[in-house]
């Protein structure tokens, strides 16, 4: 049975259209605010994301940008905005799809058929290989690659806390590209740490120290001055 993730602060619209997921044989959680989503989604197995723009605490972009960072989980953007700008920025920010406002929930349920088609011939990631170590992201061990260097001179397997986990998986999953400050801060802790970025600069030097040979000058988990932080192999 597929899980679909419903994100909307109009409690009337959650109810409606979980009822009728729900009557198609669908599971359904839903969300209000984006920290609720972001929560959900790294707690537990989603197949499909239904999320809306315009959220009380962050906008929709923002969910899929920080969606995106770790997840390749199909988005479909449920949003009473129109404009083809609003489609655009949608899509290029990482969602699969854009159903605007009002709309039949059997349409709603074949696009949600449609990005579950599309999504089962994605080749699922195995183990993210970078320096000395080979990080798998589904079974949460680092282990040493054999034939590498011994440095940085740790034990060969690296143990990271629950949350050195969830920020390590926000960054190795989008290889390359930027993740900001306050998504890392809304994935990772939730909304109500979006501006305490002390907590993500202090734990960054920690998988620093345990990941990187020279922690001082990393060349793997990198700072981009002002923005955030990105992932290199």
């Amino acid at each position: 049975m597929k899980h679909v993730l419903l994100v909307d602060d109009e409690p009337r619209m959650l109810d409606v259209v979980s009822t009728a997921l729900r009557a198609r044989d669908y599971t359904v959680s839903t969300a209000p605010n984006a920290g609720a989503a972001l929560k959900l989604a790294a707690s537990c197995p989603i197949d499909v994301v239904a999320l809306d723009l315009s959220l009380p605490d962050l906008h929709g972009l923002d969910v899929i940008q920080s969606l995106r960072a770790w997840s390749s989980v199909p988005i479909i953007v449920v949003s009473g905005r129109t404009g083809i700008s609003d489609r655009v920025q949608a899509l290029d920010a990482g969602a699969d799809d854009y159903l605007t406002k009002p709309f039949a929930v059997d349409e709603l349920a074949a696009r949600i058929r449609a990005v579950l088609r599309r999504s089962q011939y994605l080749e699922t990631p195995g183990p993210v290989a970078f320096g000395p170590y080979a990080v798998d992201l589904a079974e949460y061990t680092i282990t040493r690659r054999p034939g590498t260097a011994a440095e940085p001179a740790t034990a060969h397997n690296v143990q990271l806390t629950p949350t050195e986990w969830r920020l390590l998986r926000a960054l190795l999953r989008a290889p390359g590209r930027l993740a900001t400050r306050r998504s890392l801060l809304v994935e990772v802790w939730g909304d109500a740490h979006r501006s305490k970025s002390h907590n993500l600069a202090a734990y960054m030097a920690t998988l620093r120290r345990k990941l990187e040979a020279d922690p001082a000058h990393p060349q793997h988990l990198i700072t981009e001055p002002g923005l955030g932080y990105r992932f290199r192999r």
